[in-house]
């Protein structure tokens, strides 16, 4: 596929009867793996992007590196890439052009400030516009999947409703909206909101069942799969180092 039809592809998927699930990779070994699983599409997370290079969350990692973990993913696959851009660094659409140009065809961006607090409605209404114009100049049909992180902040439920509207306004063609399990504040958002919203999944919250039927159509996982691959190496670890059976999972070669 071209990367427009890519682009075009992850925006269908977002369209299907069923939620799209996205099991976040962060470099080109974990994403051939959720690809050869099954995947229709594969996101990055900024979180796992930037622990597997030694760098903490929250735009510590350089922009150059960030770019080049997105390029190498979406090289290792050929199924669409979107890719999680944490605040735009410094310049939303700079940023979201760059990682059009490795391969991206949609992404991330979110509403915090990094410090506790969220930028003003207006600044990431902006920032949601220059996504949108940077995909537009370079002809790809990107999908943008603007964050507000209002629960996370312990706002309240008009804000995120405020601010998910603003961004749909301004170009954005998914809410993502963490910090949100319960299935009657999902329901109250998909209704109040009157547009796609997507949502991050874990051990005890809704079904996939359940979101499909709330008409919710994206699930991810953030740095919740290179959590689960680093327990298991570190059980693997302590079973070798104390002079265990080696498991069988040593032979094998994603």
């Amino acid at each position: 596929m071209t990367q427009r039809e890519k682009a075009e592809e992850l925006r269908r998927l977002h369209a299907a009867p069923e939620p799209l699930v996205l099991v976040n990779a962060w470099d080109a070994v974990s994403a051939r793996v959720v690809a050869d699983a099954g995947a229709r599409a594969i996101a990055t997370a900024s979180w796992s992007v930037a622990a597997a290079r030694g760098y903490g969350d929250g735009e510590q990692i350089p922009l150059d590196e960030m770019i080049d973990a997105v390029r190498i993913v979406a090289r290792a696959v050929e199924l669409p890439v979107t890719a999680d851009l944490e605040r735009g660094f410094g310049d939303a659409g700079a940023t979201v052009a760059r990682a059009i140009e490795a391969g991206a065809v949609g992404c991330n961006l979110e509403d915090s400030d990094g410090k506790g607090a969220l930028v003003p409605v207006q600044a990431h209404v902006a920032a949601v516009q220059a996504a949108r114009a940077a995909g537009e100049s370079a002809g790809v049909p990107l999908v943008i999947n603007a964050r507000t992180d209002v629960f996370l902040e312990g706002l309240e439920f008009d804000e995120a409703v405020a601010r998910a509207r603003a961004y749909l306004g301004a170009g954005a063609d998914v809410i993502f909206i963490p910090g949100v399990s319960d299935v009657a504040t999902l329901e109250q958002l998909v209704i109040k909101i009157r547009g796609p919203i997507s949502v991050f999944g874990g051990a005890g919250g809704p079904t996939l069942d359940e979101l499909a039927r709330l008409g919710i159509p994206r699930v991810s996982y953030g740095p919740g799969p290179l959590g689960v691959a680093m327990a298991a190496l570190g059980r693997a670890a302590k079973t070798l180092l104390g002079g265990g059976e080696p498991p069988a999972e040593l032979a094998n070669r994603p």
